[in-house]
């Protein structure tokens, strides 16, 4: 069957393809064709003559790559599609050299504990690897050893590296774009380099090279072979500000069921962080035990029987169950032998180790109490504390200058996250994240606890808790206040509006009823407490004696409560999942996911409660344009009704967020400079907000800058309340391997209203 779909093709493309392409020496590629244009602007006639067959022999060698690279182009979605499914043992062994090093390398999230004295560190591991095509991976840990517990991920995406499709469209899930992809002109030139092997088994090595820098783009080679047109090996480079790999993959040999997957695959990457220098080198090799070829009536069995169920095709990407840590074990597993610098490194360190244990064993007694040491480390480092097989908790170092960020509206803001997670008996999940920052510029602490536990997994049934101190906010006494001012003389600075201070807690019962429909039960309760001391100071820069206030005005409370139950229904057709034992995971769907939501305050279930009620209807939508190409936008109304005492208007969907919020926030559907009193001004909104992201739009010609550029971002935020009809907030915003920074304008009722910039730390969170 994959003969004759082969032969189809070829007939197809039978017009393009029916000559090979004649001999040609080998050629460097990009700097011969800069030293012909440099050669051509001479005025010597025997050199110009020189230059013109030269430019004739390059316009033919491009002429000749471009024309592979079409055929190529055209064969390889097919490519990418013949294998449905594979089991394979991967076997990975990588390297480390701190070549320099200081303080600020304990700073990096993925860094494990290096010991004094020792400068390189070694690690294998062996796996289980299950594929199913389109795009999942299911690795499982069999066996590990090595001088160090874990393989250092440099970049983030290690794992990325040995899940590589090489007839994709993109590199490393979305992340870059290939040379083969059917767009690749636009972002390459391709060259020929030279041809190998004889006539009946050609091959032809092409170079690809970006048109514009940029480290979403790579740079190499491509040897592929003629009248098939499939990769044999491929090479590239891959950069980032800190870091540069070469990955160089081998392919299966052609007739073989490995033909069009990696057998090999090697890395070798430099990491330079504020001084620090480290080499790294990783071999991973696949020894495939089951490839299984593209089937059209097995998908459409499956199909019939739930066409968005991928269990069998996709399953969690670790694995709970003990893995072997022996080294004889390894030893018998191992498919390429240790090379004599690795075994050296083992020596080294079994060596080293010894002694450090004796001299342990001597000053075990000396030692009492919390070391200095070991306060460095939660201060400096992220730990991660293994309780049990299935119980951990994660949390990032304290002092992190990374977790800075900065927004026009709320200046200074430093944030820190914490996160426990248990597995228990028959797939339950319990999930406890505490998250606390500060606001230099408001002068206020902020925290928030979100604990989850899924009790009937297969149903994606649990109870949600939260609590927290949330926004300062004002009564909706004020609303009328506000109602009957012009919008001219609108000004909440000179207002004395009194702020309370906010305690919540909020319990939620979700179930998923059917897949994609989900109900959840709400209970929020409110303790909302005047702030005093800020109130005593607004008078008193406004010159008013405390005295003199009227007794109506002193007559309002200070604390107001709420109790609430509420519901929400959230809708997303067509929602892809799979099942991991018997807890369901919700993958994603092509369609947008809508939500209603409905609060009811009760007057007289706690003290001084209001009675209110509150409506929320929320659209979004994630539409993938094509690689790296994305359009986000979000949809909402909300307003409060049935008031019948003092409340406080606090929405869902439309809120201003006291804790930062980095590149990847709710889909754009963040207003960066609208001041906190217009979240609480209007009993009812209107709110839209679009996103476009893509990774060249204003920066394309900015031939200097481009390669520090992941993704630029347009901003479109669109709102309607009283006094803001409308208010409009256009942005531009770029992200990179170490920040993001936006630049935004707001308008008003028409009227242009002020600039401002939001700058976060985003170091290897990309």
């Amino acid at each position: 069957m994959r003969l004759l779909l082969i032969g189809i093709l070829f007939a197809v493309f039978a017009s393009s393809a029916s000559s090979s392409p004649a001999a040609f020496p080998v050629v460097g590629g990009e700097e011969e064709a800069v030293a012909w244009n440099e050669v051509a602007a001479t005025e010597d006639d025997d050199r110009k003559g020189a230059v013109a067959d030269a430019l004739r022999n390059q316009r033919t060698i491009v002429s000749e790559a471009d024309s592979i690279m079409e055929r190529v182009r055209f064969f390889a979605p097919f490519y990418d599609g013949l294998v449905d499914d594979y089991r394979a043992n991967l076997y990975v062994k990588g390297e480390v050299d701190i070549e320099r090093k200081n303080f600020l390398l304990r700073f990096l999230p993925s860094m494990f504990r290096l010991r004094k004295g020792e400068r390189q560190y070694l690690i294998e591991n062996s796996s289980d690897l299950h594929y199913c095509a389109p795009d999942l991976y299911d690795q499982k840990i069999t066996a590990s050893t090595g001088t160090v517990n874990k393989l250092w991920n440099a970049d983030g995406q290690l794992p990325e590296y040995f899940q590589l499709r090489v007839y994709a469209p993109t590199l490393f899930d979305n992340k870059l774009i290939s040379p083969l992809s059917a767009d690749g002109p636009k972002y390459y030139r391709y060259l020929m380099d030279s041809i190998m092997g004889p006539e009946h088994d050609r091959s032809y090595r092409i170079r690809f090279m970006p048109r514009q820098r940029s480290y979403q783009l790579v740079g190499g080679y491509v040897v592929v072979s003629d009248r098939v047109w499939s990769v044999r090996q491929m090479r590239f480079t891959v950069r980032s500000e800190y870091y540069i790999c070469h990955v160089l993959v081998e392919m299966g040999k052609v007739g073989e069921q490995d033909e069009f997957l990696p057998l090999q695959i090697h890395l070798d990457g430099q990491f330079h962080f504020f001084g620090n220098r480290i080499n790294n080198r990783y071999l991973a090799t696949f020894d495939y035990r089951e490839v299984t070829p593209h089937d059209p009536g097995r998908q459409l069995t499956a199909q019939r029987e739930d066409p968005y169920d991928l269990t069998a095709s996709y399953t969690l990407r670790t694995d709970t169950n003990a893995f072997r840590r022996d080294t004889a074990y390894m030893a018998a597993l191992r498919p390429v032998p240790l090379t004599p610098s690795e075994q050296a490194i083992y020596h080294r360190h079994y060596l080293r180790a010894d002694t450090l244990e004796q001299l342990r064993l001597q000053q075990h007694k000396k030692r009492q109490g919390v070391s200095w040491r070991q306060v460095g480390d939660v201060l400096v480092e992220s730990n991660t504390v293994q309780f049990s097989k299935q119980d951990q908790l994660r949390f990032s170092p304290l002092l992190n200058p990374f977790m800075l960020s900065y927004s026009a509206s709320k200046g200074v803001s430093y944030s820190h996250k914490l996160r426990y997670q248990s597995q228990l008996p028959h797939d339950r999940y319990l999930y406890i994240s505490p998250y606390f920052g500060y606001n230099f510029k408001q002068r206020e602490f902020y925290w928030r606890v979100n604990g989850q536990f899924d009790y009937l997994p297969a149903k994606r049934m649990g109870i949600k808790v939260e609590v927290g101190n949330g926004n300062r906010i004002y009564s909706s006494r004020m609303l009328d206040e506000l109602k009957d001012m012009p919008n001219k003389n609108l000004d909440f600075g000179a207002l004395q509006l009194r702020y309370y201070q906010d305690l919540y807690g909020k319990l939620r019962q979700t179930w998923e009823v059917v897949n994609g429909v989900t109900l959840e039960a709400t209970l929020a309760v409110h303790r909302r407490t005047e702030d005093r001391k800020k109130r005593m100071n607004a008078l008193q820069q406004a010159g008013i004696a405390i005295g003199t206030i009227p007794v109506e005005m002193l007559g309002l409370m200070d604390t107001y409560n709420s109790f609430a139950p509420g519901l929400r229904v959230e809708w997303t057709p067509g929602l892809y999942y799979y099942m991991n034992g018997r807890r369901k995971v919700n993958l994603y769907s092509h369609y947008p996911t809508m939500a209603i939501e409905w609060e009811r305050g009760l007057k007289g279930v706690v003290s001084h409660s209001g009675e209110y009620e509150r409506i929320e209807v929320d659209v979004q939508h994630h539409v993938g344009l094509r690689p790296l190409h994305d359009l986000y936008y979000r949809l909402g109304w909300g307003a409060f009704t049935k008031q019948q005492s003092i409340y406080f208007v606090d929405f869902s969907n439309f809120r201003r967020s006291n804790l930062p919020t980095g590149w990847n926030d709710d889909i754009g559907g963040v207003f960066q400079l609208l001041e906190g009193q217009w979240y609480n001004s209007s009993r009812q909104y209107w709110r839209a907000n679009f996103t476009y992201e893509a990774p060249f739009l204003l920066m394309r010609r900015m031939y200097r800058f481009t390669q520090h550029v992941l993704n630029e971002r347009l901003y479109l935020g669109l709102l309607t309340v009283p006094h803001l009809k409308p208010y409009i907030e256009v942005g531009y915003g770029i992200g990179t391997h170490i920040f993001d920074f936006g630049l935004f304008a707001s308008f008003a009722n028409w009227k242009y209203q002020r600039c401002g910039v939001k700058f976060t730390f985003e170091l290897f969170n990309h």
